[in-house]
């Protein structure tokens, strides 16, 4: 960031001039940034390039390759094996056989060692393995004698330099002990072709003047790989010793540069030092101590750079809104999009806000906060409602801001499709100060956040309410019966903040799958999965699908009492997620331990806050459980018409137990299932999972939980569950609705109840008419008689008859 310096001077008529001059210094300091910045895009956007070029090119040609490879101390094994790397990269992309390309290796260090011949090997796989094995051998930089060795003995192995070009690759950081230079030009006399790749920190000054004319396009840095591997290819090339270029790619001339760490001396003092010795004493004297420190400036070596630049996907920019388009290839590219744009391969607009919510934003401006958290808060709210907010969007929005006190700023409504109006209101608001009183600040917001009077919120409203936490430090007070007081009251909450709150978060949103944290300072990022928390509340659960859901909890001594209340928070805040009235999803609740309780039974409440009153109201039993028991009681006692059951509604049975007491449940669990209703076993804890499992009986019924804590992690996974059964299509007589043993008959896409003493629509009336079909039951004292006449069943009946009669 630039940095502004305020001058002052008492100088009346010298300050136009000095605020005039520091205008000017700052202008050119930016020109200069900007200037920089695009040099910086410039080389990425080249070696990119270059990266990509390098990896198409190919040379075919007839050529003796000789890798000259610097083993000395200087160097280091680190360096050798990457030059090694270089030398294999190159290799590949070569035409290897005996009529075209040949390649042989030297290592030197105090002496030249011949690796292998150029005729060794004339596949690209045996030379690839044998280049592997070259081993480091260290010793002093000897690069004279190497280059003296090809001027005595020519290329070992190779072909008149009249049929095969002789190519020379020196791999050295530039510091021989001898005289390189001379050697190099009596080398390049002879006709041989001299690359320079510097290694390391390069002495720049000597591999210029080994290498051939013209310098710039016979230099390299092995570091930059791909750079140098397209450097050398281009200049084959240029020279026409092998068309290595791709179609439709062409060499680019650009400035460059090549940087390298110099090592200076240091003086540390002046010590005694052995200088030798007269007769039996030493002589000794003061002497400098130095030391050889890499400087920490860079030395830089301004040139000039030649390489293959093939066309790029990117150059047309195809990403829009922002988006950074990356290249997979000549042809392909993928777009890096910014939030908000993620769902479309070129960055056009994804996220919109589609689904029917009341949103308020419950945003932290607590003194706990900085003034910058605040801001970054805000900055993130602003650009979300940007991103998902559209002029067509069915959702409505709020403000709120919490800390010492709680401030409704925008009622959810008040700038329903007005969202400059709502970006306004965003931008004008200010901290609040004081403490973080988070729980405070959820139970005002569910009073006074929903509607337009200070009354509380138990009006029923036709969208679901959302309130999203934007928080960033911890509550001051306590969060849990306030979110539950929210919950209680249909109300969803979504939290975020940092990595650090995600406990708290938890706490308060009661459900993981609706907490987002994060670590990095900026969060944007964080927008699409918001957008997807907010509107998996409008298809939350199964509402507008039509169950019957009956709910078992295991309330014995295994559980324990304190556990029992967390098995009867996760039936609440599963509760939720149904839509509960006559007309779409009734919930029913069985606690059990050695017999089984209604708590209530599936037309008891039509309400979602009356269920959730309900519930809180289940009592802990203790004892022994007994799981068959509960599941008879449910199919006997609570999944039946006169108890609220209703025909044509698909039915779901869901038990939470620890695994004691089922022993018994195996054949009454298949009763239900025989029925027509799914069963779901969710067990916590060390389970008898193969027990379990027989009560389910499936795999994709059943879910093991490891502790009471982790309960809530599996609500979505349960509910997405239940939802998946209960859309299945409905089997009318399943379970029976005819009640008094009364026949389900199906008929057409309706059924009928075949009575046998009843009536009604389900057989629920003892019948008083007399039968004319013969079905009416007999009387009790004519059923161990009929063995006997027809006259004297004939004579009873009567009598029979005329004892009801009187």
């Amino acid at each position: 960031m630039p940095q502004t310096f305020l001058l002052y001077t008492e100088c009346p008529n010298m300050r136009p001039l000095i605020h005039l001059s520091l205008f000017s210094a700052l202008l050119l300091l930016q020109v200069q940034q900007v200037t920089s910045v695009q040099e910086i895009q410039t080389s990425h956007e080249n070696i990119l390039k270059i990266n990509s070029a390098g990896e198409m090119m190919q040379c075919s040609a007839a050529m003796d390759i000789l890798f000259l490879m610097d083993g000395s101390y200087s160097v280091g094994k680190g360096s050798f094996e990457r030059s090694k790397h270089y030398a294999i990269k190159l290799s590949q992309a070569l035409d290897i056989a005996p009529d075209k390309v040949r390649v042989g290796l030297i290592q030197f260090g105090s002496v030249p060692r011949l690796e292998f011949a150029l005729d060794s090997y004339t596949t690209k796989k045996e030379l690839k393995k044998h280049m592997k094995k070259v081993s480091y051998r260290g010793g002093s930089t000897q690069t004279s004698l190497a280059l003296k060795y090809i001027l005595r003995k020519g290329f070992p192995g190779g072909r008149n330099s009249s049929t095969a070009a002789q190519i020379a690759i020196l791999l050295s950081d530039g510091k021989s002990q001898g005289n390189a230079v001379q050697a190099a030009a009596q080398l390049k006399e002879a006709g041989v072709v001299l690359f320079a790749v510097g290694l390391r920190y390069p002495r720049w000054e000597e591999l210029h003047a080994m290498a051939s004319e013209p310098i710039e396009s016979h230099v390299f840095f092995a570091e930059h790989f791909y750079d140098a591997v397209n450097g050398l290819y281009t200049t084959l090339s240029t020279f026409s010793v092998c068309n290595a270029t791709p179609t439709g790619c062409h060499v680019e001339v650009f400035p460059c540069e090549r940087k390298t760490l110099e090592t200076v001396k240091e003086l540390l003092g002046n010590f005694m030092c052995w200088k030798g010795a007269k007769g039996y004493s030493p002589n000794t004297s003061l002497c400098p101590h130095y030391r050889q420190v890499y400087n920490k400036v860079y030395k830089r070596h301004q040139t000039v750079c030649h390489r293959t630049i093939c066309p790029d996907p990117c150059d047309s920019q195809p990403c829009l809104n922002g988006g950074t388009c990356v290249s997979e290839g000549p042809e392909d590219y993928r777009c890096v999009c910014p939030p908000g744009y993620g769902g479309d391969p070129h960055c056009a607009p994804a996220l919109s806000l589609d689904c029917a919510v009341d949103l308020l934003f419950l945003v932290e401006g607590s003194a706990t906060l900085t003034l910058e958290g605040f801001l970054r808060l805000k900055f993130f709210l602003k650009r979300f409602l940007q991103t998902v907010i559209g002029s067509d969007s069915p959702s409505k929005v709020g403000l709120a801001v919490f800390g010492g006190e709680t401030r409704v700023e925008a009622h959810v409504g008040k700038f329903n499709k007005d969202l400059k109006g709502l970006l306004k209101a965003v931008e004008a608001l200010q901290p609040i100060g004081g403490e973080t009183l988070t729980g405070q600040a959820l139970r005002y917001v569910t009073r006074h956040g929903f509607v337009s009077a200070p009354v509380f919120a138990d009006v029923p409203d036709d969208l679901p309410r959302v309130v999203v936490l934007l928080t960033a430090t911890p509550s001051a007070d306590e969060v849990v019966e306030p979110s539950r007081y929210a919950r209680d009251r249909e109300i969803f909450l979504v939290g975020m903040g940092p990595d650090f709150l995600k406990g708290q978060l938890n706490n308060i949103t009661g459900n993981p799958q609706r907490t987002i944290t994060y670590s990095s300072p900026e969060f944007s990022a964080k927008i699409p999965e918001l957008k997807a928390k907010i509107c998996s509340v409008d298809t939350q659960g199964c509402l507008g699908q039509a169950v019957d859901l009956v709910f078992a909890l295991d309330a014995s001594a295994g559980v324990g009492s304190e556990n029992f209340v967390t098995l009867r928070d996760f039936v609440r805040s599963l509760t939720v997620q149904f839509d509960i009235n006559r007309d779409v999803a009734q919930v029913a609740l069985v606690t059990y331990s050695r017999r089984a309780t209604t708590v209530f039974n599936l037309d008891t409440h039509d309400s979602g806050s009356a269920i959730l009153k309900a519930a809180a109201d289940a009592n802990y039993m203790g004892g022994v459980a007994s799981t068959g028991t509960a599941l008879l009681h449910i199919h006997s006692s609570v999944l039946t018409v006169a108890k609220g059951a209703r025909p044509g509604v698909n039915k779901a049975v869901v038990v939470v137990t620890d695994g004691s007491g089922g022993d018994d449940a195996v054949v009454p669990a298949q009763k239900i299932r025989d029925n027509g209703v799914s069963l779901f076993v969710i067990g916590i804890g060390d389970v008898q999972r193969e027990r379990l499992l027989q009560i389910a009986g499936s795999e994709e019924h059943m879910i093991s939980v490891p502790s009471y804590e982790d309960l809530k992690y599996f609500e979505d996974v349960l509910v997405q569950m239940l939802c998946s059964e209960v859309k299945k299509p409905v089997n009318l007589c399943k379970p029976n609705p005819c009640m008094n043993d009364g026949t389900c008959i199906l008929t057409g896409g309706s059924f009928r109840c075949q009575c046998q003493g009843f009536e009604g629509p389900h057989c629920e009336t003892r019948s008083r008419r007399p039968s004319s079909r013969g079905d009416r039951p007999r009387p009790a004292g004519l059923r161990s008689r009929q063995k006997k006449s027809h006259q004297e069943l004939l004579h009873h009946y009567k009598l029979h008859r005329r004892r009801h009669t009187a």
